[in-house]
């Protein structure tokens, strides 16, 4: 059975691709529903999300097509082509339209809260001002470089050269880059379980042997890890906010997992995909502030914070390994494309990047204690709601033996769009569903819980 996701990545790999043109017209959502035998509210749900990102555009009676505004030369380089930067702002590269994001989707900051205007205006500035001529950097523009190692200072405690900071194609870049630099076909991997699925699905796609090392509420068990590969070429973790449990990696563990590294002379992926967001005293050190042995790779992602479809990320890499990494970008994973990462800069030159984070974090505090209350009174004890110490999203554990995967199709038949937490382990895995919150407004959330739990009912 498609998931309304399924049908999102179908259509925007049609768009990239170039096999759907700008203005094409796809079939109606009650007419694919029928032809796909899902409901039309999955269909919407996939629609809904390609407009968010600026694919397509819904205009009444003449349908949902690809946004004829695109600019070609700007999915060129989405597709990863050498095409010339567009002088002009193309629509693909400013925030999407205001929308409604099906509730309870995963990975989507705040769409409504995002200031429009002052990016839209950074954006229109360097698409006016860029040269034909400029050659893009491969490690990155360094004034952003600059922006982001000052930042990791102060707001994350990583304190890195701003040599030492290549900006990628958001966490999916900065993985392919280590996984090109480091891996070599058949080198073992550890993988935290359960754990973030891109991720998975990339290390596998890289060749790597993943071993699967529990999570506990200490976060990663470094000692199964040792057990099961002691000689393990990487290990991937989410130490602030694991994905998807929520819980924080203890010191204990941070300096165990060091420890190991250094005698393996292995290398930990640092991904650090929401740290900004805690909501119980303020943001921990990331696990890179204690390296002293040059083993962590640090990697964030401005898609969780700002928007989602502006793919740009950031990895820190280590002295002794910065030519291999810088030599590997030039050559087969050079930064996105200059216009954006300008516009970033300028953000965060200006302080609009701090004080977004800021405004943010209230925010989702207030909207994440509202959507689990209103849980609460729906569901009763039905459902558990475990509350972490931070992220975008809410962990419900569920009481009986209903399949989390059969409770998230009778949901997204309904138009809703939370996750299945068995599907982001590698065996079996007590059932619950992860719930994103950034995008339901605290005078929502009562109807947003409601419509679950009509949803669910049955179950």
């Amino acid at each position: 059975m498609s998931t309304y996701r399924d049908i999102y990545e179908r259509f925007r790999r049609e768009i990239l691709d170039g096999r759907l043109g700008l203005g094409a017209r796809l079939p109606s959502a009650r007419s694919l529903a029928a032809q796909l035998g899902v409901a039309r509210g999955t269909v919407d749900a996939a629609y809904e999300l390609l407009a968010n990102e600026g694919y397509v555009v819904t205009r009444g009676a003449g349908g949902t097509r690809v946004d004829p505004g695109l600019d070609r030369r700007a999915l060129l380089a989405l597709r990863g082509g050498d095409a010339p930067v567009p002088r002009a702002a193309p629509s693909i590269l400013r925030p999407p339209p205001a929308a409604t994001v099906p509730p309870f989707q995963m990975g989507m900051p705040a769409l409504d809260a995002f200031p429009r205007k002052a990016w839209s205006r950074l954006v229109a500035r360097h698409g006016r001002a860029a040269p034909a001529s400029a050659l893009p950097e491969a490690a990155g523009l360094m004034r952003l470089r600059r922006e982001i190692a000052t930042y990791l200072g102060v707001a994350r405690g990583v304190a890195t050269a701003p040599e030492n900071v290549l900006v990628t194609g958001g966490f999916q870049g900065a993985l392919g880059l280590v996984a090109l630099a480091l891996l070599r076909p058949g080198e073992r991997v550890w993988m935290e379980d359960p754990g973030y699925f891109m991720t998975r699905r990339g290390l596998l796609a890289a060749g790597a042997r993943l071993v699967e090392v529990p999570v506990d509420a200490e976060g990663l068990v470094v000692r199964e890890g040792i057990r099961r590969a002691p000689a393990a070429r990487l290990a991937v973790v989410t130490p602030s906010h694991q994905s998807p449990l929520g819980v924080t990696l203890s010191l204990a563990r941070r300096l165990e997992l060091l420890s190991w590294a250094h005698r393996a002379r292995a290398f930990v992926l640092e991904d650090d995909y929401d740290g900004e967001f805690r909501y119980r005293g303020p943001p921990l050190p990331a696990l890179k502030s204690l390296d002293r042995e040059g083993r962590v790779l640090y990697a964030g992602t401005f898609s969780k914070v700002l928007l989602p479809g502006l793919r740009l990320g950031y990895l820190v890499v280590p002295d002794g390994e910065l030519a291999r990494f810088r030599e590997v970008a030039r050559h087969l994973a050079p930064a996105p494309t200059p216009l954006l990462q300008a516009a970033l800069a300028d953000f965060m030159a200006e302080g609009q990047f701090a004080t977004h984070i800021r405004r943010m974090r209230a925010l989702y505090a207030e909207r994440r204690a509202a959507l689990a209350s209103a849980l609460g009174e729906r569901f009763g004890d039905r459902l558990r709601i475990e509350l972490t110490a931070g992220g975008m999203h809410l962990l419900a554990w569920l009481k009986g033996r209903t399949r989390d995967t059969e409770l998230v199709a009778r949901a997204e038949a309904a138009g809703l769009a939370p996750s299945p937490l068995s599907q982001m382990a590698a065996g079996r895995h007590r059932p619950g569903l992860l719930l994103g919150f950034a995008n339901t407004p605290v005078e929502r959330a009562g109807d947003d819980a409601e419509r679950l739990s009509r949803a669910l009912e049955r179950a």
